[in-house]
């Protein structure tokens, strides 16, 4: 289908429609929806795998271990909490209220949702954040990525034989349709990618006051830190799984790391180790995803080019395979460009700093944008933790990388330039509800105390027990 603004309004407008029936309310509903785009996703599982194949050159096994897998497992989780979560609640008013005690906040759906979703995690950053649009009771319309084109495929099969249009839609194009999208009255919309086109999606939204979740990339980068006490074998076999995963392509991915120049040399040659380990002959190597376009293959190919004299390991590409090898660049300040910056390629640039000097780099850090995650190796617990509890970012590990995000009842949420909003499980139910309060009033026992006039005899008695009330 050929989208055009017309035909985009008017699947709003439908939509908008059906859930002003108040269809989506039921619980019970919501949940047989859920257990039907799960069904749905198993039915379509190896044409899932296949898509992600030749979008990003994934094997079936990585496909299900960062899409598949944590889409069905974010679904799971809906189906089990939804009910205790979408309960109302129930609150004592206070004296201040009396005779009216009794007070409930509802859990309310926005109404009608658009979910903007990246080619990089093309089915989890579709299904997992449609799941919660789900299960608090809304509509969606999904604005897929044009540049994962078979997985966008796969994914408007399962919906449009899953559900009606006027309930969930997907639209697919480009920059172009997606601006058609942003220019609807949306009741909620849910964006992932980078923080520059998030300005944008703020921007339009503001027109309607609409809110807004915002899921980026970290601006100036993820950090890694090892210090000089890390087991370095241990960091250098998570962090080169880490960077050859979806060949770097991941906005929770490492940009940078910063390793203790006390043994810099000695993580950097378990860092190769590790690389020829787990990918030996990357470019000939069916297991090593590709770079999604082109244009990324050669931002990447420059970009490795500007630092050729300091490559130590990798720093080779096919062009026509859109392959490029997981590169270790060394060494390099803490404020050149390519620390300065996202990305999400398989380079990494590592920055030695003095172990005893870690608080300024901590400070430097700081100061620049907040990532989308922040990893800590390190066999000291508490200053670990002090960190992590004091610096400013998504979310992170401490001598882990990425698992944080696997990790169910918890929020993946990114701040400031890396985003805003959070989700999965109960944070994503609340991320597509609105808590509404409601007071149910006594027509007995009523006592004037608010009520004029505040002179006279009584106003004395009056003060004394608005006095001792509010407090």
């Amino acid at each position: 289908m050929t989208w055009t603004k017309e035909k985009i309004h008017d699947l709003v407008e439908s939509q908008r429609d059906f859930f002003l029936s108040n269809q989506t309310l039921d619980v019970n509903w919501r949940i047989d929806q859920l257990a039907r785009l799960k069904l749905a996703i198993l039915a379509n599982e190896k044409e899932l795998e296949e898509a992600m194949g030749k979008d990003l050159g994934r094997t079936k096994e990585e496909a299900y271990l960062i899409d598949i897998g944590p889409s069905l497992m974010a679904i799971s989780e809906m189906i089990a909490g939804i009910k205790k979560w979408a309960k109302p609640e129930t609150h004592f008013s206070g004296m201040t209220c009396f005779p009216s005690v009794l007070t409930k906040v509802y859990k309310m759906p926005y109404g009608v949702s658009l979910i903007i979703s990246p080619f990089n995690f093309p089915i989890l950053l579709t299904f997992g954040v449609l799941a919660a649009s789900i299960s608090a009771g809304n509509t969606a319309v999904l604005k897929v990525s044009s540049k994962s084109v078979n997985c966008t495929k796969v994914i408007q099969k399962i919906i449009s034989t899953s559900f009606p249009e006027n309930y969930i839609a997907v639209v697919d194009g480009g920059h172009d349709i997606a601006d058609l999208c942003l220019k609807e009255r949306f009741d909620k919309i849910f964006y992932t990618g980078s923080p520059k086109v998030g300005k944008h999606v703020m921007a339009c939204a503001a027109e309607n006051l609409t809110p807004v979740t915002l899921e980026l990339g970290g601006e100036t980068g993820n950090w890694c830190i090892v210090r000089k006490d890390a087991d370095l074998k241990d960091a250098a076999r998570k962090i080169a799984f880490f960077k050859l995963c979806n060949a770097g392509q991941i906005c929770i991915n490492i940009n940078q790391v910063a390793v203790a120049e006390e043994v810099a040399e000695q993580f950097l040659t378990e860092l190769k180790k590790a690389f020829d380990k787990q990918m030996p002959n990357a470019l000939e190597n069916r297991e090593y995803p590709h770079l999604i376009s082109l244009s990324a293959y050669q931002k990447c190919e420059q970009e490795a080019m500007e630092y050729q004299e300091r490559i130590i390991y990798g720093g080779h590409g096919k062009e026509e395979k859109l392959r490029f090898e997981p590169t270790i660049i060394y060494p390099v300040n803490d404020d050149e460009h390519i620390v300065n910056h996202e990305l999400f390629n398989p380079l990494l640039p590592v920055v030695p700093f003095k172990d005893d000097e870690v608080d300024q780099l901590l400070e430097k850090i700081a100061k620049r944008e907040h990532g989308l995650a922040f990893y800590l190796f390190t066999k000291d617990r508490k200053w670990a933790e002090q960190v992590m509890s004091s610096q400013q970012y998504g979310g992170g590990c401490v001598n882990e990388v990425c698992l944080h995000l696997m990790v169910k009842g918890v929020p993946f949420n990114g701040t400031g330039h890396s985003g805003m909003g959070a989700y999965h499980g109960e944070w994503g139910f609340r991320e597509f509800t609105h808590p509404s309060t409601v007071l149910f009033g006594s027509n007995r026992f009523n006592l004037p105390l608010r009520e004029h006039p505040y002179t006279g005899k009584r106003s004395a008695y009056k003060y004394k027990l608005l006095k001792l009330f509010e407090r």
